[in-house]
């Protein structure tokens, strides 16, 4: 699969990204339909398939469970084939949500991601919303703390994966990426994605299959058929599904270049 520049933040990203969820955490999902997490060998089929198929994107969060973890022990020996992507803000533990955006919180998370995903660099570090994103961004130590830790080396690029467009927009200032839900049902963040085409700021999309609820050929077409979108996130654990997903994008993208 082709890859496409993440706004000015010198990586390249392919159209399609992995988003590793199902790996990792099964409990309190919005997905429509429950499911049991793969095992070690499973879970290594699965994701040696997503980089085969040329996906060079790999999102993961500390809040997807134990997905950090499994990428790390299963394919940090393939590091160099993908774009690793991960949050810091909130933790799923003993089935519940927690969230700091503290400077210490913030430094530990990147520690812990560093350590589990077995690397010396986090390509892209996201804030974990708790849907309070203008105090997040406006009164928590999160952003100065990830500004430090990205002139230190640790982290390439820094980001919001917010709730609101009003948090987004407010990201606008300071990041290098953008995390937007976009999709068919949902385009209130398109003013955003043009704001941050203007300022080279890389736009990833979540949920542009609405969690599972909308159809995954016409979804796709409709978040890769904007030319300001330069990657969108799709999880699973049907490698066929997501070679079909891939192919769709493929296509679409070549109709574009024709």
């Amino acid at each position: 699969m082709q890859t496409v520049k993440l706004g000015k933040t010198g990586l390249e990203v392919s159209p399609v990204g992995y988003g590793a969820f199902k790996l990792g955490r099964n409990q309190k999902t919005k997905y429509p339909e429950s499911y049991e997490l793969p095992d070690d060998q499973e879970t290594t089929r699965i994701l040696e398939s997503v980089l085969d198929l040329g996906i060079r994107l790999i999102d993961t969060a500390p809040a997807y469970g134990i997905s950090e973890e499994r990428i790390g022990k299963l394919i940090s020996h393939r590091r160099d084939d993908f774009v690793l992507s991960t949050k810091t803000g909130e933790l799923f533990e003993n089935g519940e949500s927690h969230y700091d955006y503290s400077a210490a919180g913030t430094r530990a998370s990147i520690e812990r991601s560093l350590k589990r995903l077995k690397t010396d660099v986090l390509d892209i570090v996201f804030v974990h919303s708790n849907g309070r994103d203008s105090f997040i961004q406006q009164q928590t130590d999160v952003v100065p703390t990830l500004q430090k830790l990205k002139a230190a080396g640790l982290i390439r690029a820094i980001g919001f994966s917010g709730k609101q467009v009003s948090g987004a927009e407010l990201a606008l200032e300071w990041a290098d990426a953008l995390m937007v839900e976009y999709h068919i049902s949902d385009t209130s963040h398109a003013r955003v994605i043009e704001e941050a085409h203007r300022r080279e700021i890389g736009i990833i999309v979540k949920k542009g299959l609405a969690s599972g609820h909308l159809a995954a050929p016409e979804a796709i077409r409709f978040v890769l058929g904007n030319p300001l979108v330069q990657a969108m996130v799709i999880g699973g654990m049907n490698t066929t599904h997501l070679a079909s997903n891939c192919d769709v994008a493929r296509r679409l993208l070549a109709q574009s270049a024709a």
